[in-house]
């Protein structure tokens, strides 16, 4: 199974910009289609983006299409997540996570196999 961690969270003005890392170890990543997900306090956890297991192709929803891109290199084993034009309501923890199952089935949270601990994203007004 994979191991994943994230980071590059923080705290960033609005309209600002981040880039999150995620690290995959012990397993095969490249078989896997990986998501970014999130949990705003009091909320429950949201898909924010995936990429298929090849990267050839890639999803976002509708909350931040034009504004986060998803990205992944197999050969070193990561996938990031760049934020541009940050908003107080993209406050939350994002994690990253695996999943081998169908891509039509990216924006569920059940569908995903294998989670990180999370990263903390903070927007200030």
């Amino acid at each position: 199974q994979v191991q994943v961690v994230e980071s590059g969270g923080g705290l960033v003005q609005t309209g600002g910009s981040l880039r999150l890392s995620c690290a995959a170890s012990g397993g095969t990543f490249s078989r896997y289609n990986m998501g970014w997900l999130r949990q705003a306090p009091g909320k429950e956890r949201e898909y924010v983006a995936a990429i298929t297991w090849r990267g050839d192709s890639a999803d976002h929803a509708d909350s931040v299409k034009g504004r986060f891109t998803i990205s992944r290199d197999n050969a070193k084993n990561t996938v990031w997540l760049q934020m541009n034009s940050l908003k107080p309501e993209d406050t939350a923890v994002y994690y990253c996570a695996a999943s081998y199952r169908s891509w039509y089935s990216r924006t569920q949270v059940s569908s995903y196999d294998y989670w990180g601990q999370g990263t903390q994203v903070t927007v200030s007004t």
